[in-house]
């Protein structure tokens, strides 16, 4: 282990210098790790050594005690075999967002396959490229880890800890059965919903509000590299979007014939399902959580929303989350604050006695 750090490797090397790759860097390079960086593309690479994830890679450097792969979903294994070629004494990881495939093409390729060890951070933005990465990237995020106990998992297990991150032991074919259910799928949702909107009138537009922008949020992420994930995992995909195709026709079949009988059941059921659901989501802290939602009327004017914070702060008010809207037309905004159900009637009786207005009814 480095002296200088908790980090488990002195050196190490990231091949791709995007999202993952710069942000890895970065917190290497915080806690005191020796790291270098490779990348096919000159621009990205110098990007990533301006914002400081590490230093170009010379002929003459040590090789390194880990090797990360952080390159594009369809090159990963054949990156990853030329690392096991090229560093024999290191070990290998990659980021990539599936498993399977990956881990089959490597193991046919490659007879140091047992020095590679997949893992997939359950971290990342709606931009990608270096200019996106950040330190504290995957902090108290899963990491998922595709190797069963042993010396080389242990030792990327205690990188990952050592990054802030939750480890979690998967097998591959469970990786990429999870990841179809809860970010492949819902991508898809989120861009087909999107989609919709290219043909709707101004008029239209300017009436949408926080459940529109919270369904297709996550529209923006970059196309290409989506078209590499979704090939990559086509066959869980499919399953689940075969499934959700299911329960949107019985939901069309129901309002088709709304006023036939069982059909607003139907509606019901499928409405508190997705409560349901929903509830079943971990809180900030891992733990399935109760929250409520108050929304705070601000005038749209500098230091109003700093003034807001300010006082929760001063309150010792604990904020699970906090997402911004504007009111078309009008010199107001709404700040939606994310609190614990136990807090948000003495948070709501202060806020209006500091002066603030309260927006409708609580969620």
């Amino acid at each position: 282990m480095n002296a200088k750090s908790s980090a488990p490797f002195a050196r190490v090397h990231i091949v791709g210098t995007g999202l993952l790759g710069t942000s890895a860097g970065l917190a290497l390079s915080e806690r005191g790790v020796s790291v270098t960086l490779a990348d096919q593309s000159p621009s990205s690479l110098a990007l990533a050594l301006d914002y400081g994830a590490g230093a170009r890679r010379t002929p003459g450097d040590p090789d390194p005690d880990l090797v990360i792969v952080a390159t594009p979903p369809d090159v990963v294994a054949e990156v990853v075999c030329g690392q096991l070629e090229m560093f024999p004494g290191a070990l290998v990881m990659d980021v990539a967002s599936v498993k399977l495939s990956i881990q089959g093409a490597v193991s046919a390729a490659s007879t140091h396959a047992g020095r590679f060890i997949p893992t997939h951070p359950m971290a990342g933005r709606e931009r990608g490229g270096a200019v996106s990465g950040r330190s504290d990237l995957f902090t108290a995020r899963p990491w998922v880890i595709c190797a069963e106990a042993g010396q080389e998992a242990d030792a990327v297990r205690a990188l990952v800890v050592s990054l802030g991150a939750i480890p979690v032991t998967m097998t591959a074919s469970e990786h990429d059965d999870a990841v179809a259910l809860i970010s492949h799928v819902p991508q898809l949702v989120a861009s087909l919903t999107a989609a919709r909107l290219q043909g709707a009138s101004e008029q239209a537009l300017g009436l949408a509000g926080g459940g529109l922008r919270d369904v297709t949020r996550i529209a923006q992420s970059d196309p290409a590299l989506w078209i590499q994930i979704l090939a990559a995992n086509s066959e869980p995909v499919v399953e689940q979007l075969r499934e959700l195709r299911a329960d949107l026709d019985h939901v069309i079949d129901a309002l088709a014939g709304v006023e036939s009988v069982g059909s607003k059941k139907v509606l019901a059921e499928t409405l508190s399902a997705g409560v349901s659901g929903v509830s079943r989501l971990p809180g900030k802290h891992g733990a399935s959580t109760t929250f409520a939602s108050l929304i705070v009327v601000i005038d749209d004017s500098p230091g109003e929303l700093a003034r807001l914070l300010t006082q929760l702060g001063d309150w010792g008010v604990n904020l699970e989350d906090l997402r911004l809207e504007h009111s078309p037309g009008a010199q107001v905004g709404f700040a939606d604050l994310t609190l614990a159900k136990d807090v948000v009637d003495d948070v709501e009786s202060q806020l209006r006695d500091a002066g603030w207005r309260i927006a409708g009814e609580r969620s």
